[in-house]
């Protein structure tokens, strides 16, 4: 399963759980990492990896289908298939149910697992996990979508730190903050600083630099919360 489909499919959260998958799922349809037409896993293998029941699952997706964003086809090749949305991710519309505190509390929690990853990461790396990087970084020199590349560069920065707990609370993470980060990077005031921090990770753990790493990862992130409180506070 490629990276951007573990974050998706990442466990929800224990409390409303059908809007919780309703709205990881609509989030992917949303910034495209469902494509248009893509197929879903089956409604039992979607509820193991989501940790919900087939019952809430059946919910979620009705809710879905009602949205425009889930066609179902019955009979042979059957399935839940993806429909693009009419509009695109509204970033202003996510935010609005979460309060500032919020937001800096989870940046706070998020900063941190990824401080962790980025400077295990410059200690325990290999080349192959650096030319991981580096691939990543010049798909988005080439103006790749970043939805898919900072979650895939993310991902791999918390492979290369050898932890699975790390990497398995950034895929958590990723899934509960991602779609919130990932737009306001793409913000035309954000992109440049963005790329460049991606660069200063990447760096920092090419040359084996542990605490420039941690450094660098923390202030990506925090970065981007921050933005994202101010876009709150403008609400």
């Amino acid at each position: 399963m490629e990276n951007a489909h573990l974050v998706v499919f990442a466990p929800v959260d224990n409390t409303a759980r059908v809007h919780a998958v309703v709205r990881r799922l609509g989030d992917a349809i949303a910034l495209g990492l469902l494509a248009d037409g893509e197929q879903l896993p089956s409604e039992t293998d979607l509820a193991a990896h989501l940790g919900v029941s087939t019952v809430t699952l059946r919910e979620a997706l009705m809710a879905l289908r009602q949205q425009g964003l889930i066609e179902t086809r019955r009979g042979r090749g059957g399935g839940s298939f993806v429909r693009a949305p009419a509009r695109p991710f509204d970033l202003d519309e996510r935010l609005r149910p979460l309060s500032a505190e919020e937001l800096r509390d989870l940046g706070d929690h998020y900063a941190a697992i990824a401080g962790a990853a980025a400077r295990l990461a410059a200690a325990r790396s290999l080349p192959d996990d650096v030319r991981r990087l580096r691939r990543s970084l010049d798909e988005m020199a080439a103006g790749a979508p970043m939805c898919r590349l900072d979650g895939r560069l993310h991902l791999d920065v918390a492979a290369a730190s050898q932890s699975v707990r790390l990497t398995r609370e950034e895929i958590r993470l990723q899934a509960e903050i991602g779609p919130l980060v990932w737009a306001v990077h793409d913000l035309p005031d954000r992109r440049a600083a963005v790329d460049a921090e991606h660069a200063g990770i990447v760096d920092a753990i090419e040359r084996a630099d542990d605490a420039a790493a941690r450094d660098v990862a923390e202030s990506h992130v925090l970065n981007a919360v921050q933005r994202l409180i101010e876009r709150r506070l403008e609400l």
